[in-house]
């Protein structure tokens, strides 16, 4: 990874094949998202990355990023990080369900397992709390040495990142609640702090002892006197607010898409990190030219001229889930597959979602024919499935993590096996390979009788003639997947919020025979448009 990127190598030299050209539609991010902010001793701002499974370390003045522990690292989806004064990192592993010790050295061990869901934790004067964000999440003190748990609070509704105040007492932003509780460290009966905020995700403490909360759902920095409860606006971002830090006076705060943003007063602020995207995953053309573009938790529309529009994330009401693959339907809504296992019409007009089939195991690509029949792929369950007015039937099984799904012109299922590296068609009578020879074939599309194909395996985009079976390489070097020789590590469910976080390369065309190609590596969307 390069000091100034925060992922892998920064932009590749992509390549088009003669006849065709290769941009960035969006710029690449230069985190994996950003969820714990934690300065350490070093003046540096720590940022737990959840979803890219790392921890970076940023110059609140440079910008310069630095990977304290990357994709293949030993920490697994870090989500919060504290320090204790011999510059140990004390880190909760969402997914993982655990609280790890990282040494200045290098080496960590796990301290306590047995925390589904964990997310919160702090430290202070050698006392270190942790927390699970949960329905029923657990707040306890944990000792350093032996790992063991004494209890400070249970049944507490999704705790998230909480600070010990100037008076000894734990404040807790209280997900569930939409409050800010405080409580006693030897445990007791909390109290309300403040209440009727935008779903608050982290409490820290300024110069002068009143609170800092980011909300999660209304994009809101507040300032909280923790005695009246009275609140100041300090600055109205986008949805999507996690964490806060102070590097002396100076607050920065981050977003999970990958923001770190400082808050300069007077309602002014300065990106550190500039937003961007995550993966992105599962990308589909609406009737009207914008762009879907799944990105796990988020979801955009992207607009011809290149803007990004937010649709709707976690805390959107009606979201989906965490979205993978994604259609549109005959009737104009989204049908998205969702990591949490479920196929739904998203009607973002209405904001509901219609939960078409459940229960799946781990779902990807997704298509949907002219007649409303869904074809979806389960990577884990290895099967092709139809969905069709309210059931579900298996049409192929034993598939090698099938990912990309589309129909050609018969109405016939094509299917990407990324595993087994070939594309095959599933109909009623059977299936046959149509495309073989590949590296890792995830998203596919078609358009004019040409298969599309984006080989993670070679970083390369492949188009096949369905007609003439000739097969052509339309660019190369792609930022797909990770670099070779890198084995990123597998990052799992979040509780209820999203099942395995696998990525997926999605693919798209457009009317005028554009296809778009999601950069997952740099977490950009790009285009590959035929010259004129």
């Amino acid at each position: 990874m390069t000091a100034n990127s925060g992922r892998y190598d920064g932009p590749s030299p992509t390549s088009a094949d003669a006849g065709w050209t290769v941009r960035r539609l969006t710029q690449p991010s230069r985190l994996m998202g950003a969820n714990g902010l934690r300065t350490g001793a070093d003046g540096r701002i720590y940022v737990a990355q959840v979803a890219g499974s790392q921890i970076s370390a940023i110059d609140p003045d440079s910008g310069r990023i630095d990977t304290i522990s990357g994709r293949d690292g030993p920490v697994i989806a870090p989500d919060d990080l504290a320090f204790d004064e011999d510059g140990n990192i004390y880190i909760t592993e969402i997914t993982e369900g655990r609280l790890t010790v990282l040494a200045p050295d290098g080496s960590h061990h796990i301290l306590k397992g047995d925390m589904p869901v964990a997310n919160p934790v702090t430290y202070q004067q050698g006392r270190l709390i942790a927390g699970e964000c949960r329905p029923n999440g657990r707040v306890m003190e944990i000792d350093r040495s032996s790992g063991e748990a004494r209890m400070i609070l249970e049944g507490v509704p999704m705790p998230n990142a909480f600070s010990i105040g100037p008076d000894g007492l734990l404040y807790m932003p209280i997900m569930g609640a939409n409050e800010i509780w405080r409580v006693s460290l030897d445990g007791g009966e909390p109290e309300v702090v403040a209440g009727d905020l935008g779903v608050p995700d982290s409490v820290k403490f300024d110069s002068k002892g009143y609170i800092i909360s980011t909300q999660a759902a209304s994009g809101q920095v507040l300032r909280i006197d923790p005695q009246s409860g009275s609140r100041e606006l300090l600055a109205q971002l986008g949805p999507g607010l996690d964490n806060c830090t102070f590097v002396g006076d100076r607050l920065f705060v981050s977003s999970i898409p990958g923001e770190v943003t400082e808050i300069l007063g007077g309602g002014k602020t300065r990106p550190l990190v500039e937003r961007g995207l995550q993966w992105p995953t599962g990308l589909a053309m609406g009737t009207d030219g914008s762009l879907f573009v799944a990105d796990g938790g988020f979801t955009y529309l992207l607009a011809p001229q290149g803007q990004l529009e937010l649709l709707g994330f976690l805390f959107t009401p009606g979201f989906p889930g965490w979205v993978r693959g994604v259609c549109q339907g005959p009737d104009g809504n989204w049908i998205v597959s969702t990591s949490n296992g479920h196929v739904a019409r998203w009607r973002t007009a209405d904001g509901e979602s219609d939960f078409l089939c459940e229960g799946l195991n781990n779902p990807c690509g997704i298509a949907c024919r002219p007649d409303g029949v869904i074809h979806v792929a389960e990577i884990d369950g290895g099967r092709l499935l139809a969905v069709e007015n309210g059931d579900t039937r298996e049409l192929a099984t034993g598939l090698s993590r099938p990912m990309g799904v589309a129909h050609d012109d018969s109405g016939a299922c094509l299917i990407a096996e990324s595993s087994a590296g070939r594309i095959i068609r599933v109909t009623e009578g059977g299936s046959e390979t149509v495309v073989d020879g590949l590296g890792e074939p995830q998203g596919i599309a078609i358009h004019r009788n040409i298969l599309y194909i984006a080989d993670c395996g070679t970083k390369e985009l492949i188009a096949f003639d369905l007609e003439k079976g000739l097969r052509t390489i339309l660019a190369r070097d792609l930022p797909l997947k990770a670099p070779k020789g890198m084995i990123p590590n597998r990052v799992g469910a979040v509780g209820t919020l999203s099942g395995p976080m696998d990525a997926f390369t999605g693919l798209a065309c457009g009317a005028d025979g554009t296809i778009y190609v999601s950069g997952d590596a740099e977490g950009s969307v790009l285009a590959v448009t035929p010259a004129v």
